[in-house]
């Protein structure tokens, strides 16, 4: 059964989709037009995409679903073994039920990790990927180098252990306030958006992050300890540990046949995927935020995309790069002009 909900100050509606691996919650706008599906990151839902919905002409059809554990979906278990294919899974059973042999990807953060997955393994269904600061190709932590060489053979510095306890905490709690550095609200105002901005609809985020499911199933994840710095390395379960490079790759993305084109956004300021990232526990030890350090190189992850993504182009594939000055990691709620002028170029590519 099939329930929905309008929003009726922008036409948003909200309805839950049976499929036949869960109950996937979405938001949409109409039923007709070339689907283009927006993919989510970590710690958000579909609401980060709401006012992105709206922006594409009356031609295409926006869809935005919550991914597993994360808003109005079933909280089924995460099997971080299997990177991130429950989420892509997940998203091809979804196109099934709503009967969308092809479509056009958006993906945020971990939803582009999520939409690359999904290109390689169903390259034939993808008609345009866009990638807005997306999570390294490698995974997030624990390697060195544009090509993703692991830190250490247990992928030590990635996983469910590398989240902060306190935000853990918080999240679970449902703190909507803004007394610690740690709480949702400072994480979405200091590092999801480049300082000061604020967005207008920030308690509707606030709101959307706490809907995370917590513990070893979701987020973070479950660990498990490490010889070498910084003594902790992923777990089997959990929504880092299926981001941890041990168990998600990307390696044969250039590969894929055929080649949708690709679009890169990103905000030039983004602190959380970064060759500098504030999430990264190597660049923390390296900047002495973290005790111990033993010389553990940060993960480059925009170069390790841009590695990929040349490889991409380099067999064929077209890719453009767009860097937005002055824009953190949300690039398409700080600056919605253009990114949407970008999106709508490759859409009509």
């Amino acid at each position: 059964m099939t329930t929905s909900t309008t929003n009726a100050t922008d036409g948003l509606r909200t309805r839950r989709v049976p499929t036949e691996r869960l109950t996937v919650q979405l938001t949409e706008i109409r039923d007709e037009g070339e689907p283009v599906v927006f993919l989510h990151g970590n710690v958000s839902t579909a609401a980060f995409w709401h006012s992105a919905l709206p922006l594409l002409p009356d031609r295409y059809r926006p869809i935005a679903p919550d991914l597993r554990g994360f808003g109005g979906t079933d909280p089924l278990p995460i099997d971080a073994t299997r990177g991130l294919r429950d989420h892509a899974d997940d998203l091809a059973a979804l196109l099934a039920a709503l009967g969308i042999d092809r479509a056009h990807l958006v993906g945020w953060s971990m939803g582009g990790g999520v939409a690359m997955r999904y290109l390689c393994d169903h390259p034939a269904t993808v008609r345009s990927l866009t990638l807005v600061n997306p999570v390294s190709p490698y995974g997030f932590g624990g390697t060195h180098g544009v090509d993703g060489t692991l830190n250490s053979p247990d992928g030590a510095g990635s996983g469910g252990g590398t989240a902060s306890p306190e935000f853990v905490a918080r999240l679970a709690e449902g703190d909507r306030g803004e007394d610690s550095p740690f709480s949702p609200r400072a994480v979405l105002a200091n590092h999801y958006l480049k300082p000061p901005r604020r967005p207008e609809r920030e308690d509707a985020y606030v709101e959307s992050m706490l809907t995370t499911r917590t513990g070893d199933d979701h987020y973070p994840g479950d660990s498990v300890p490490s010889p070498v710095w910084p003594g902790v390395a992923p777990g089997t379960r959990g929504i880092l540990n299926c981001l941890s490079p041990l168990h998600s790759r990307l390696d044969e993305l250039h590969l894929v046949r055929p080649k949708p084109p690709v679009l890169w956004i990103r905000g030039e300021d983004d602190t959380i995927v970064s060759d500098t990232s504030m999430f990264d526990l190597a660049h923390l030890g390296a900047i002495g935020a973290l005790p111990g350090w033993d010389g553990t190189p940060a993960q480059p992850m925009v170069a390790q995309t841009r590695h990929v993504l040349n490889r991409y182009a380099a067999e064929g594939g077209t890719v453009r790069e767009v860097a937005v000055p002055g824009a953190g990691h949300a690039v398409h709620l700080e600056r919605p002009e253009e990114f949407g002028a970008a999106l709508l170029e490759v859409l009509s590519a």
